[in-house]
């Protein structure tokens, strides 16, 4: 998987060696759990594709 992945909704984009809010810096896509949701509009995990 991708180590940048972004919402297809608002564009935010999740960086693996950064992390995001409720997840870990260095936290692989895969393991980012499945419930998260993105910071910025709410978009499931499934509105994310690889950058």
């Amino acid at each position: 998987m991708a180590d940048k992945m972004k919402c297809m909704l608002c564009g935010h984009v999740y960086e693996q060696e950064k992390g995001d809010k409720g997840v870990a810096p260095g936290t692989a896509w895969d393991d980012v759990p499945s419930d998260w949701v993105c910071p910025i509009c709410g978009a499931r995990k499934s509105s994310f594709v690889s950058v």
